[in-house]
């Protein structure tokens, strides 16, 4: 991975040469590709509707707008304050996800990523390859029983970021996605971190339960039952003791 970085009148912007051989501005707005659609369908739910598929097949794109979410979300929208270039949100997801596609995870390779300053305050864009033929984990669960081999792959797939000490700050049924051949892809690092061992691992584990199990009791078409979170951490716990 060839890492650049321009500087822009109001920021800069941190770009693969190998991967997008010239970057501009223009290319963090949907006007600046020949073709843009937005995000539709499940797959907004991890996305808040600040995401866009940009370029055209077969190497199409994910341009995404940084939004707060939460309760701070409803009084600032996509403000953050600046601490310094390396600390921005886009920089840090940059450099963690080129980490992590280096490695071998099954994670977006990044493309692009900028920040815009505004004094004391910053706005934020990531640009990542898009990953064909995948749906999210609510969406795989939602067409039809998954079998107990799932479960246990899907658990032996999130130990193996646990074991390179990957956190996502946000690990759900919808940044989860399964591809064509069943096989796990994380995505949405924003805040995420490499971390040793501790209590965070629990936590992430308890995320996803809970968010399984909200779909799961908001709309019963979604497949999940305590058993699948059973074998969803027999295959978790099986990982941890053959590493």
């Amino acid at each position: 991975m060839t890492e650049s970085v321009v500087e822009t009148t109001t920021g800069a912007i941190l770009f693969d040469r190998q991967i997008i051989n010239e970057i501009s501005e223009a290319r963090f707005q949907a006007a600046g590709w020949l073709h843009a659609e937005p995000v539709g369908g499940a797959l907004r739910a991890s996305g808040r509707g600040n995401t866009m598929y940009v370029g055209n097949v077969p190497r199409q794109f994910v341009l995404r707008h940084y939004v707060r979410g939460g309760l701070i979300g409803k009084i600032v929208h996509d403000a953050y304050v600046w601490a310094g270039e390396d600390r921005t949100r886009p920089f840090a997801e940059w450099r963690l996800l080129a980490k992590m596609a280096d490695s071998g995870l099954r994670v977006p390779r990044p493309a692009a990523a900028r920040y815009r300053r505004h004094g004391v305050v910053y706005t934020a864009d990531i640009i990542t390859v898009r990953i064909p033929d995948v749906e999210p984990l609510s969406g795989y669960i939602r067409r039809g029983p998954c079998t107990e081999e799932f479960w246990q792959s899907l658990g032996e797939a999130v130990r193996a970021f646990h074991a390179r000490g990957v956190f996502h700050a946000d690990m759900n049924a919808y940044n989860l996605q399964i591809d064509k051949d069943g096989d796990l892809w994380m995505l949405d690092f924003d805040r995420g971190k490499l971390l040793p061992p501790g209590l965070w691992q629990q936590k992430t584990l308890s995320r996803l339960h809970r968010s399984l199990h909200k779909i799961a009791t908001l709309d019963p078409q979604h497949h999940f039952r305590q058993q699948n979170w059973e074998q969803f951490l027999e295959g978790y716990f099986k990982a941890s003791r053959s590493a």
